[in-house]
């Protein structure tokens, strides 16, 4: 079957492919995930909506100011303003209290004096999971959420957290450049080698190359998307093929995505774009959508 791309925007989940429509319309959509019961979506940042395979849309659950939400072994789990974390049940959703406790917690802040998010969430093959603070690093659970580790500077101001089961590498896109364990978070080390600029806000990997998205800063007119071979050592080359030069604003978390060499990001403008040659060559999906808030293949 040919490859689906959704688009969460500011009105509604846009499925890109043979057939295109529109799922949830008049609905902000701001997070996917996927797992084998089918797709997750986090709708006006407070329901969780689901849809198995072949099924419809079901609403599960509503959580305030929800940012953020996966599957994992351990159950659905949502991040959400003031860094929280929230578990799916049967009756509901209920606190994940040991994230609460968490080592460090008390240094977590904002460059703009609010709260503290829980902004972005990963997981690995044997369980663990990895969440993102912004600001507060990335934190670790090796026992289902049970208990939680600080794994990095919180001034790193990590933006997004991936675990790459193929590498086994942990990533970090950062205001410091690509962060990059081998040892699950035990170690970090940064790459900015090629970027114009450090300041990231996504990242994806496609078969053998990492992709990230860099910019000047949070409030940028110079953002870009850039590609650099497993295991992300080496120097950063730009995308460029079938690309503008620059794009005025930052392309963000979770506004870009992988499945096998192929790949997709989504502008702020409503700009669409995916390569099917791991970030090589790139060419348009999709103009004029509302603003896009998320990405994601099915």
């Amino acid at each position: 079957m040919p490859t689906k791309l959704l688009v969460g925007t500011d009105d509604g989940l846009h499925e890109l492919g043979d057939e295109q429509r529109v799922h949830l319309a008049g609905r902000e959509c701001t997070s996917i995930s996927n797992d084998a019961s089918g797709i997750w979506t986090l709708v006006d940042r407070r329901e969780i909506w689901h849809r198995p395979s072949n099924g419809n849309w079901e609403r599960l659950g509503e959580l305030d100011e929800a940012e953020c939400l996966i599957p994992t072994q351990a159950g659905v789990l949502v991040g959400t303003s003031e860094a929280h974390l929230s578990k799916l049940a049967d009756n509901g959703f209920e606190p994940v209290s040991s994230f609460d406790h968490a080592e460090g917690r008390d240094a977590w802040f904002t460059p703009w004096g609010g709260p503290p998010a829980v902004r972005s969430l990963s997981t690995d093959p044997d369980g663990g999971i990895y969440a993102n603070v912004h600001v507060g690093g990335v934190l670790r659970s090796r026992d289902g959420g049970r208990s939680w580790q600080p794994t990095i500077d919180i001034q790193a101001d990590v933006h997004q957290v991936v675990f790459d089961a193929g590498s086994g590498l942990l990533l970090a896109a950062s205001l410091e450049g690509l962060a990059v364990s081998e040892d699950r978070g035990e170690s970090w080390t940064f790459n900015t080698q090629g970027l114009h600029a450090g300041y990231c806000r996504a990242v994806a990997v496609t078969g053998e190359t990492v992709l990230v998205t860099a910019s000047t800063g949070p409030f940028t007119d110079r953002a870009a998307v850039y590609r650099v071979p497993l295991p992300a050592s080496g120097a950063f080359e730009k995308c460029a093929t079938g690309l503008p030069k620059w794009f005025p604003k930052n392309i963000d978390t979770y506004c870009l995505a992988t499945l096998g060499a192929e790949a997709a990001f989504g502008a702020s403008d409503g700009r669409v774009f995916r390569s099917s040659d791991e970030g090589r060559t790139w060419e348009p999906a999709a103009d004029g959508l509302p603003r896009v808030q998320c990405v994601s293949f099915v």
